[in-house]
């Protein structure tokens, strides 16, 4: 092992500068990255039986909602939404989830054709059938753990819908 292999010797003297730095100061930020808000809200205080809904049609329009999100994008989830989501905190929840992350797919459409249109197709051929399975896929994830009752979080979405 060479000298240069191994670490310097620490100072007994002088801890804080080899302390890591203190978490309570805030990073430098970036305000253009910060007006997107990306971040999950918090699911406590969401649950079922808390409206007029009973559970059973609760789980089902949760479920629903996202289903309906991985196959007609905005459309299915919209209409759900805007019906019932004065009479559940739960569906009403999932409803802005679902609607959430569909415009982050109906995103990823328009960039699939933007490209399609650069690369004269070829992109888009790949990209298309990539983005509706990653949509379909979570669709079904979110309207299996929402049938149960479960609050389901989509692992990436814009959050415009609040």
């Amino acid at each position: 092992m060479s000298d240069q292999d191994t670490p310097p010797p620490m100072d007994d003297n002088s801890p804080e500068q080899d302390a890591p730095p203190p978490m309570d100061q805030p990073a430098p930020e970036n305000k253009a990255a910060d007006s997107i808000p990306t971040a999950a809200p918090p699911t406590a205080g969401v649950g079922l039986a808390q409206g007029t809904l009973p559970e059973n049609d609760e789980k089902t329009m949760g479920l629903l909602v996202h289903l309906l999100g991985g196959v007609t994008n905005i459309v299915g989830p919209l209409i759900i939404w805007m019906i019932k989501k004065e009479e559940s905190p739960f569906v009403n929840d999932q409803g802005k989830e679902a609607l959430n992350f569909q415009i982050t797919m109906l995103i990823g459409y328009a960039v699939t054709v933007i490209l399609g249109v650069v690369t004269g197709g070829c992109l888009s051929m790949i990209l298309w059938p990539a983005v509706f399975l990653v949509s379909l896929i979570f669709g079904i994830l979110g309207g299996i753990e929402a049938g149960k009752g479960v609050v389901y979080r989509y692992p990436f979405a814009l959050r415009l819908v609040s």
